[in-house]
């Protein structure tokens, strides 16, 4: 009985020796951790910006003389022609004052004729030739300002364009200056936004001072437009409001898919050249702020404060914080504490690099 005893009690010893041989075996496997060094490179993000599109030409229809609405020739939303009549307004008034414009004209030129004549038989003087040419300019100059309210009467499209909505109905009373409706020639439009200071530096760097920069437009509905567009100019001064400044650039639209008015975004390709980088997994955060733990040459852990400048795919890049000379912790940073003494695993920036799933 005394010996089954002690040969169970020998057994559990070992059984408990085994498991506590596992378990030390198994805290000194989790307790090598994978360390790795911040690593420069040149690379390049995308980054967005809030923008108001334009049309080309975007102008008011308005009428320049008063009558009656006689015609509407166009509908809202129609794609216009230059020169295409588009309103009509009573031209009866008009033209009879052009009618009575061009008698007077008439009968002055004969008055001026005959007074010629006279004055080449020495019978009125030359003062009475040169008061019946002024008379004659005057009649002509009449003449040509009615023909002009005439030619009031027909509203034109100046340029190709997509007529908006139509303020008034046929029969309506309009006035000299009443806003008929909007013409906008939306073939191309103008993305107009606005950049910080340090990134429009950046931005001239980049583009060797120059101001024309490839774009693209996201649209409201998060999709691209299909045509790429260009940095065309960028304004002279800077908001003191807001510290920003203004860029225009401009997009193909021949689909008319774009319309005056609209929001989308402005993509622009921002390029980092020697970029301090570390892989975002590596940091943690703290009350707003973002720290790493770096491994010191006695394998302690310390935490330290950092700064990001850009937010790229798995990438961080840091503005201050770091040097390539350092070793932080890239994995098990749940794991450890301040002044923690770690078992480490050093991995070359290259492969973790290359191991991240980086959008290119």
């Amino acid at each position: 009985m005394n010996k089954s005893i002690w040969q169970i009690s020998l057994a559990i010893a070992v059984c408990f020796s085994a498991c506590t041989s596992n378990k030390e075996e198994e805290k000194s496997e989790e307790a090598t951790f994978t360390v790795t060094s911040p690593i420069v490179i040149d690379t390049s993000f995308t980054k967005e910006y809030v923008a108001q599109i334009q049309s080309l030409q975007n102008i008011e229809i308005r009428a320049q003389v008063q009558g009656y609405l006689e015609s509407i020739n166009v509908d809202e939303g129609q794609q216009v022609h230059a020169g295409q009549v588009l309103f009509n307004i009573m031209p009866k008034q008009y033209q009879a004052e052009l009618a009575k414009a061009k008698a007077e004209a008439k009968a002055s030129e004969i008055e001026l004729q005959n007074v010629k004549t006279l004055n080449e038989k020495n019978i009125v003087s030359p003062s009475e030739v040169a008061m019946a040419q002024s008379k004659f300019d005057a009649a002509k100059a009449d003449q040509a300002i009615a023909e002009l309210h005439v030619s009031f009467t027909e509203i034109k499209a100046p340029f190709d364009g997509v007529i908006d909505r139509i303020k008034f109905k046929v029969g309506s009373l309009i006035d000299a200056g009443n806003l008929l409706t909007t013409l906008s020639n939306n073939k191309d439009v103008y993305a107009y936004f606005n950049i910080s200071e340090v990134e429009y530096l950046n931005y001239k760097a980049n583009n060797n001072g120059n101001v024309k920069g490839n774009a693209t437009l996201l649209l409201a509905n998060n999709l691209e437009h299909k045509y790429k567009g260009t940095v065309e100019t960028i304004e002279s001064e800077f908001n003191n409001t807001t510290g920003n400044i203004d860029f225009r650039a401009k997009f193909p639209n021949p689909d008319l898919l774009l319309k005056n008015g609209e929001t989308g975004k402005v993509r622009l390709v921002v390029v980092l050249k020697g970029a301090l980088v570390i892989p975002q997994k590596a940091t943690y955060e703290i009350q707003d702020k973002d720290y790493v733990y770096v491994v010191d040459k006695n394998n302690l852990i310390k935490s330290r404060c950092i700064t990001i400048t850009h937010k790229l795919p798995n990438l961080y890049v840091i503005g201050s914080g770091l040097t390539v000379t350092d070793k932080i912790l890239l994995e098990g940073i749940q794991n450890v504490k301040e002044d923690d003494k770690i078992k480490t695993k050093f991995e070359q920036p290259e492969v973790v690099l290359s191991s991240l799933q980086l959008i290119k």
